[in-house]
């Protein structure tokens, strides 16, 4: 065991890393980080230093001699570190303006990790991650990778079965939330209940028992309409239906509100974007007003405002996976990981979001079983789905590209969901040359996008 570690955080420059700073900070007596470097790119150079001189202030207030560099060259950064953590946005927030915006003009679901914009955002991220990877293969062999940036599971997919990278952890904060919010909805405090979950990341189900073994899920469900119900604060609380629930007896996850209550959260969503445009413009917002605020020299603490991020946990997840590698703790985690056999409908190399053992050898998934039949359905299809999605985003395919967004339940199919591809990939095209031909042949043809929000981004090489 390594008496200091090395973190490298690709991604530096992301309003969420003052809270991995506290994260780390909280668990610095059996977590003894020596050096961190926040790792950006040319474009986010202004927020990566303001962030890094934000972490040297909060490390410096806790007292602990921990130095936080900055670089805008990974290759730099990489050599000796011990846990690599990706948190980064392809094309920053202006990529997920596109995103969202381009498919909502259509009358389509904009969200940043499902439907369109969840493609798009993985179609610029893969081959980033391909490229990081090969970096670590020379500079540092034996890190953990540890990953939390979004569609979180199909990243991790790629690193493992695609890029060859084993030493992969997908993190996503949902389960957390779940685990945090839901035990007082029945008198209980976080921690007495015993939680169970399997599915894909932002796609799972969880059963839950107490701590005297008795199954608490149906007790569970009368509450998640409740505002404290364990949805993220990111995504609309349209109800369930509640003879859904009953009937498969599991809890879902917040994201499935956009598949089973499909209507209500399209309606809400081209309600907003009418009235105020996407969650990614008001994101825009909040980052600035984040950013003000981290550029106070006398701040030296996170700021209560990053929770409208929905960022809640964020920190307990992505360091508290790290401290179990780090102290073997065989710390029960949920994360995205090697299937092996835990969720029986899938194939055992994929990659599922299930509860799992977390030790220095990595994640241990906890066997799950057999799925109810709507529920295999659901996962067989989205999985599915995903692994298109990666196949296109390292070979460049469009029909497979156009394969996948045939699959996705939140894409219409024919010619409305094909031009909303189409646009995006001619929207995108500075993060996509694996599909520079077909972008030249659209471009000939005249696709571009209505949008003068989009084309305004587009003029300034955004």
């Amino acid at each position: 065991m390594k008496e200091k570690i090395k973190i490298v955080t690709i991604g530096g420059g992301s309003s969420y890393t003052p809270e991995l700073m506290e994260g780390f900070i909280r668990r610095y007596q059996e977590l003894p980080v020596g050096e961190i470097w926040l790792v950006d790119v040319d474009a986010g150079k202004e927020k990566v230093e303001i962030v890094s001189r934000l972490a040297q202030r909060m490390w410096d207030a806790a007292g602990y001699p921990v130095q936080v560099h900055v670089t805008l060259d990974r290759r730099e950064a990489l050599p000796g570190a011990d846990f690599v953590t990706t948190q980064f946005r392809v094309g920053q927030l202006e990529a997920r303006i596109k995103d969202e915006r381009i498919p909502s003009l259509h009358g389509m679901l904009g969200q940043e990790t499902n439907g369109a914009g969840g493609i798009f955002k993985a179609f610029r991220t893969i081959p980033v991650i391909g490229q990081i990877i090969e970096n670590m293969r020379e500079l540092c062999p034996d890190a953990w990778l540890i990953n939390f940036t979004n569609p979180s599971g199909m990243i991790t997919e790629a690193a493992i079965r695609k890029f060859g990278w084993k030493k992969t952890i997908g993190l996503c904060n949902v389960p957390g939330i779940a685990e945090m919010k839901e035990p007082e909805n029945i008198g209980c405090r976080p921690g007495e209940l015993v939680y169970q979950f399997a599915g894909l990341n932002h796609f799972h189900w969880h059963r839950v028992w107490d701590k005297d073994g008795n199954e608490v899920t149906e007790k569970l469900l009368e509450h998640i309409n409740e505002r404290n119900g364990g949805t993220p604060v990111n995504i609309y609380q349209a109800p369930f239906p509640m003879e859904l629930l009953h009937s498969m007896k599991m809890i879902p996850c917040g994201y499935h509100r956009y598949y089973y209550n499909a209507d209500e959260m399209l309606a809400h969503s081209m309600e907003e974007f009418r009235k105020g445009g996407t969650r990614a413009e008001q994101m825009h917002r909040v980052e600035k007003e984040l950013f003000d605020l981290y550029r106070n020299p006398e701040l030296k603490e996170k700021p209560e405002q990053l929770g409208k991020r929905g960022g809640a946990y964020y920190s307990d997840t992505a360091c508290e996976c790290i401290s179990a590698i780090y102290n073997n703790k065989q710390k029960r985690m949920t994360v995205s990981t090697e299937n092996r056999g835990a969720i029986s409908c899938l194939p055992a190399d994929s990659i599922v979001e299930v509860s799992s053992l977390i030790s220095a050898k990595g994640a241990e998934p906890v066997a799950w079983g057999e799925m109810p039949p709507a529920e295999r359905g659901w996962l067989q299809v989205m999985k599915a789905m995903e692994e298109c999605v990666i196949e296109a985003a390292i070979t460049g395919d469009y029909g497979l590209a156009l394969e996948a967004f045939t699959l996705n339940p939140l894409i219409p199919g024919g010619k409305e969901g094909k031009k909303v591809l189409d646009e995006l990939l001619v929207a995108h095209e500075t993060y996509l040359p694996q599909f520079a031909d077909k972008i030249a042949e659209l471009k000939a043809a005249g696709v571009e996008t209505e949008d003068e929000v989009v084309r305004d981004l587009l003029r300034r090489g955004l």
